[in-house]
């Protein structure tokens, strides 16, 4: 860890959490934990820790959800194909898990690259036949990997210590025109505040070490056009946390949250076999405008 740099941070603190505070911090323009996690404890906890003590389900569960997944995956291909020319169809997965978009951009023609710090969500994409390395992306793994024309980070710079500096070696990975989809938490949001403040919810979203980062539409496209992208699209996933405005409390309840993200299943499938794709999406960028929503997605692309 570089020395001293958590003396630079400065903001209100907002919750304080297993020993760490959380800061909007001035420096930054994000909200972020205090202290920041080591780069060797992050280490440790990603190659060894995360899927099986902190996510052991993951897996189970992605498989579960594959059909919703693959949905979710091909409107992602979707708006990169729609801003990249044909031409132009070789994508790296920064923090690509179990290799399922990777394989479902390699079905659709792309040629795919992951990097995964996880051992066992590396070996669970190799044997899907998709090409991911097992190692944390960083100065000393960019040069190995090339030039990539798209690249996508999926619930990845919530976790990173300086994702500043991640985005910045991302900027460099990209070939001219390149673009950058990032998908992370929508944190300290509208339903989240009514619900801490009116309805005596505990932060529930608030969960260092391993989230370290707490963003919103606004800060992160901020933090990106600092790294030197123009943001060209933005969109919600669905406000999930509106099952506990209307009662139905799965905050530490597995059952009933399995059963909420039940329907939210349904009705993006629904709407995706219905040919409705298109609707969904405008709903979607109409609730990022508000800052509702439970994940913020942003595609941006490299400025010269």
């Amino acid at each position: 860890m570089k020395k001293n740099q958590n003396d630079k941070h400065h903001g209100e603190v907002l919750e304080t959490d297993n020993g760490f505070d959380v800061i909007d911090c001035k420096i930054c323009g994000f909200k972020h934990i205090l202290p920041i996690p080591t780069e060797d404890e992050l280490e440790k906890a990603y190659q060894h820790e995360y899927y099986t003590d902190e996510k052991p389900l993951f897996l189970e569960r992605h498989k579960e959800d594959l059909e919703w997944w693959n949905v979710i995956y091909s409107e992602r291909y979707e708006l990169f194909e729609k801003y990249l020319p044909d031409n132009r169809r070789k994508i790296l997965d920064i923090g690509s898990g179990p290799g399922f978009f990777l394989l479902n951009g390699q079905e659709r023609g792309w040629k795919v690259k992951g990097i995964e710090p996880s051992e066992k969500a590396a070996e669970h994409s190799q044997k899907l036949g998709v090409d991911v390395d097992n190692d944390f992306y960083s100065k000393d793994t960019t040069d190995a990997l090339g030039k990539f024309d798209a690249i996508n980070m999926s619930e990845v710079l919530e976790h990173i210590p300086y994702p500043e500096e991640l985005l910045t070696l991302a900027h460099k990975q990209l070939d001219n025109n390149g673009m950058i989809c990032i998908a992370v938490p929508n944190d300290f949001n509208p339903i989240q505040t009514i619900l801490r403040e009116h309805h005596d919810f505990k932060p529930w979203w608030v969960a260092p070490p391993h989230h370290i980062n707490y963003f919103d539409f606004d800060s992160l496209s901020i933090l990106l056009k600092r790294c030197g992208f123009d943001v060209i699209h933005k969109e919600a996933t669905f406000p999930i946390d509106m099952f506990l405005l209307m009662g139905d409390n799965y905050i530490g309840n597995d059952e009933l949250g399995r059963s909420c993200h039940s329907k939210r299943k349904t009705l993006e499938l629904n709407l995706s076999n219905a040919g409705m794709t298109g609707l969904k999406r405008k709903l979607y960028q109409k609730l990022a405008e508000l800052n509702l929503g439970r994940e913020v997605v942003i595609f941006a692309r490299k400025m010269s």
